[in-house]
């Protein structure tokens, strides 16, 4: 069956004409209610009329048909579109279904997803068939679509192919190339992600950057090949750089970067009054970060900052236009989707009611959860991970000269290792665990020591990796063993074990990365698990980040990868995998 191709078919568009001329009834109107104009930056009164997902009228008239309609006297409430994440990581150990229905409760009804754990776990047909699926729900889901994996993988000319790549920037719900984690890569000549940046402006769609502390030159030198955002500003000088060049800057409030207060602060320091190149990101952080809220939260802290109004359009209707699509989001007025928040009180960002394509997904204060579908995840070939071989204490071979050492939350340096580590176990009066990274199908691994992650943990195990492999560490490599069997019995998850009994576990049987249970079921065992953690000796500020990023290359200085320890900055593998 073809794809539609148009988001309203002909006979939609009369019908909705229809109900202007009077011969058809909307599905809702909203009578009475006080809207953000963001054309006038005013607040006004209007009657609205929707018609199933779109806004068919915006103004003073009643429909002359309201036989088929809901009527909603808004005189009570100040209405709101509903608010865009730019920059969402559906995957962080949550799925991009319950990460929509959850966040809709806060007011976000749009995601732009990162791609990446579809385009390396699914053939391409599956993926296109969930993003197909995700169409249908009520949330606004669109994508952006990687130019590289931001690991060394051993078959990424395959996964991140010519064909592949081109098809997903083709797809109508993919609205930009990025984040672009390679940037070194593109600055030194590689010519092909540059082929894909010119094939991403030819679609007319955008580009966003990933550049923590990139000089003013480096900003230049990519805004010349194409870029038009950047999301890691850390300082207001680093967002004025930024906005000097051209650049729509997102302001990040996330789990290991929660600048927002104080990039708001030293903008308004630098003079910097103007906020329509600003948007608001969560940066994908991990569920228990989202148990209060979403993007109404940031709304909240940008408020003790900027216009009231200016807090809203830099959630709304900048990012909107930013995608060049405020014909359809953003913004409420005639032809839009009704995508909107209703609030008690303009200085209260979080809703009451929420429409998400003309939908109830919460009403009252209460959660509509028939709103949104169940799923068969097999479907998509989501299914649990079905790991057919064991680790045995032939692979606990830890003999190499240095190890990693955890500088803070998601920096990693090499130091030399001093301690002996032929025992089956390492004392906890110190810092350093064993560490692996094991091939999926069971080919390869890579062993050495981990410093500064723990120094109490029995043995974990975690499928969720930022390649998709999986990690072992512990003290006790009867423990990791443990760990990994009970991995292996559960389909894939984290799990945490101490004295060979598991104390921890969170399953994951979407292809090992992902949780099936709602976010907040699964906000209750990550605050379970990140305080198992922080018991047992890890000092930053979100574990989960970390066990995802041991594999980035995108992020200094060695990384454990699928080719094997990794140099970063030199580009080159210091000691290879081994075959098991």
């Amino acid at each position: 069956m073809l794809a539609q191709r148009y988001r309203w078919k002909n006979k939609v568009l009369r019908d909705h004409v229809s109900i202007l001329n009077g011969e058809k009834s909307p599905t809702v109107v909203l009578i009475n209610a006080t809207y953000l104009n963001q054309i006038l930056r005013k607040w006004l009164i209007a009657n609205i009329w929707i018609y199933q997902d779109r806004i068919i009228y915006v103004g003073n008239d009643m429909p002359k048909r309201m036989d088929q309609a809901e009527v909603v006297d808004c005189t009570d409430f100040f209405l709101v579109p509903g608010y865009m994440e730019p920059h969402a990581h559906p995957f962080q150990i949550y799925n991009p279904l319950t990460l929509a229905q959850y966040t809709s409760q806060f007011g976000t009804t749009t995601h732009v997803n990162d791609n990446l754990v579809l385009a390396m776990q699914l053939e391409k047909k599956k993926a296109f068939t969930f993003l197909e699926f995700m169409k249908e729900i009520p949330s606004t889901i669109l994508w952006w679509s990687r130019y590289d994996a931001q690991t060394e993988l051993n078959e990424e000319e395959q996964v991140f192919s010519h064909g592949n790549v081109k098809s997903w920037l083709e797809h109508d719900a993919v609205i930009q190339g990025g984040e672009l984690t390679g940037w070194p890569k593109l600055l030194d000549g590689d010519d092909m992600m540059l082929h894909w940046m010119q094939e991403t402006k030819r679609l007319r769609k955008r580009i966003e950057g990933h550049f923590p502390g990139a000089s003013e030159k480096t900003l230049a030198k990519l805004m010349l090949l194409g870029v038009d955002s950047d999301h890691e500003a850390m300082t207001g000088k680093e967002v004025l750089n930024r906005l000097l060049q051209g650049y729509k800057v997102s302001l990040r409030y996330s789990s290991i970067r929660p600048d927002l207060p104080k990039l708001l602060t030293e903008i308004k320091e630098l003079g910097i009054d103007q906020y329509d190149y600003f948007m608001l990101t969560t940066d994908g952080s991990p569920s228990s970060f989202y148990e209060n809220g979403h993007i109404d939260q940031l709304i909240q802290i940008a408020m003790n900052h900027v216009p009231v109004i200016d807090a809203y359009n830099m959630a709304t209707i900048n990012i909107a236009k930013y995608h060049g699509i405020e014909h359809m989001h953003g913004n409420i007025a005639t032809g839009r989707v009704a995508n909107i928040n209703f609030l008690q009180d303009i200085n209260n960002p979080t809703p009451v009611s929420v429409l998400a394509k003309g939908i109830w997904v919460k009403k009252d204060g209460k959660a509509i959860k028939e709103a949104y579908p169940t799923v068969d995840w097999q479907q998509f070939d989501l299914s649990p991970l079905d790991i057919k071989w064991s680790v045995n204490s032939l692979d606990m071979q830890f003999s190499m000269p240095f190890g990693i050492s955890l500088e803070n939350a998601v920096i990693t340096k090499p130091y030399s290792i001093s301690i002996n580590v032929s025992d089956v176990i390492l004392t906890e009066e110190h810092d350093e665990c064993y560490f692996m990274l094991l091939d999926r199908e069971g080919e390869w691994r890579i062993n050495t020591l981990l410093k500064g992650f723990t120094n109490k943990i029995g043995g974990m195990a975690s499928s969720y990796t930022g390649d998709g492999d999986i990690v072992l560490l512990g003290k006790s490599q009867a423990d990791m063993i443990t760990a990994f069997e009970r991995l292996k019995e559960i389909g894939g998850g984290i799990v945490l074990v101490k004295n060979g009994k598991v104390d921890i576990e969170i399953p994951l049987p979407l292809r090992g990365m992902m949780a099936s249970m709602p976010m907040a079921e699964l906000i209750e065992k990550e605050k379970e698990l990140l305080e198992y953690i922080k018991d047992k000796g890890y000092q930053y500020e979100d574990p989960i980040y970390t066990i995802v990023f041991f594999t980035s290359t995108h992020l200094p200085y060695i990384r454990i990868t699928q080719k094997g320890l990794y140099d970063v900055m030199n580009k080159n593998v210091l000691f290879p995998a081994i075959m098991r």
